[in-house]
C-alpha cells in the first residue's frame, strides 16, 4: 500500500491562504449555490469512478473548509473496504462506523474530535465481510436521520463507484453527490459509466470536480462544473 503523498495532505488546514485552499472554498460555495428550490445540501458524498483520482483528498479538505466557515461538520469514512481517513487524520481505526452499525459501540463512542475546530470524524471501523449489506441496513438509515439533527454538514468518503455497489447505496442517503475526475488519467467512458451508475439509483449529481494533478501547483488545480445530470 502506497504511503500518502504530499498532495493528500490537509492543505486547507496547514496552509489556508494558499491558492489551492481558496479553490476548495470556491468549491464549497459552488456546492451551496447548486442547491435547487431552497433544498440545502446537508449530506454530501464525494465520489470517483476509480481509485487514485483525489476523492479522499477532496472530501477531507472540503470538510475542513465547511468547519472553518463555522459549520458543525461530520466526516464519515464510508469506504468499508480500503479506508484511509483514519490515516489522514492520524486516528485509530479500532472502532468506527462498522462497530456502530453492528451494535458493538454507541454513537458517542465512535465520533472523534479532530485537530480542526468544528470537525468530527467517524472512521470506517474494522473491515466487515459484507460492506454493502451493512451500508444498506435500516441501522444506517436511522443513523443518518439522527446525525442530521446534530450536524450542519455531513460528508461521506466512499469506494470508487465502478468498483462496488457501496457508493450507490450511500448516494441514496445524500442530498448531493460530487464526482471527482482526474484529468488525463481516467477515460471518458469510465466517467460516463460512473455517472450512469449514479443516475440509475437517482443520485443527485451536483457537478464534477476536474482534478488535474499533472499541472504545477497553481490556481488551476481544481475546476468545478455544474449540471452533472445534464
Amino acid at each position: 500500500m502506497r504511503q500518502q503523498s504530499s498532495e493528500n495532505h490537509l492543505v486547507t488546514q496547514v496552509n489556508p491562504k494558499s491558492p489551492i485552499s481558496e479553490s476548495y472554498r470556491v468549491l464549497r460555495t459552488n456546492i451551496q449555490f447548486s442547491a435547487i428550490d431552497d433544498h440545502s445540501v446537508q449530506v454530501l458524498m464525494v465520489a470517483s469512478a476509480k481509485s487514485g483520482e483525489g476523492k479522499t483528498t477532496t472530501v477531507s479538505n472540503l470538510a475542513v473548509t465547511y468547519a472553518q466557515e463555522g459549520k458543525k461538520v461530520l466526516l464519515i469514512d464510508g469506504d468499508l473496504r480500503k479506508p484511509s481517513l483514519h490515516q489522514l487524520f492520524q486516528q485509530t481505526n479500532r472502532v468506527g462506523l462498522t462497530s456502530l452499525l453492528c451494535g458493538q459501540q454507541l454513537l458517542q463512542e465512535v465520533i472523534r474530535d479532530t485537530n480542526v475546530d468544528n470537525l468530527s470524524l467517524i472512521t470506517s471501523g474494522p473491515i466487515p465481510p459484507n460492506p454493502s449489506e451493512i451500508l444498506g441496513s435500516q441501522r444506517m438509515v436511522a443513523l443518518l436521520a439522527e446525525l442530521r439533527e446534530t450536524y450542519d454538514v455531513i460528508l461521506f468518503d466512499t469506494p470508487p463507484v465502478l468498483a462496488v455497489t457501496d457508493s450507490a447505496i450511500i448516494s441514496s442517503y445524500c442530498d448531493g453527490v460530487i464526482l471527482v475526475v482526474h484529468a488525463g488519467k481516467v477515460k471518458k467512458g469510465l466517467v460516463a459509466k460512473a455517472k450512469s451508475n449514479l443516475d440509475h439509483v437517482k443520485a443527485k449529481l451536483l457537478g464534477v470536480v476536474l482534478n488535474n494533478n499533472s499541472r504545477n501547483k497553481s490556481n488551476d488545480d481544481y475546476y468545478f462544473y455544474y449540471g452533472g445530470n445534464e
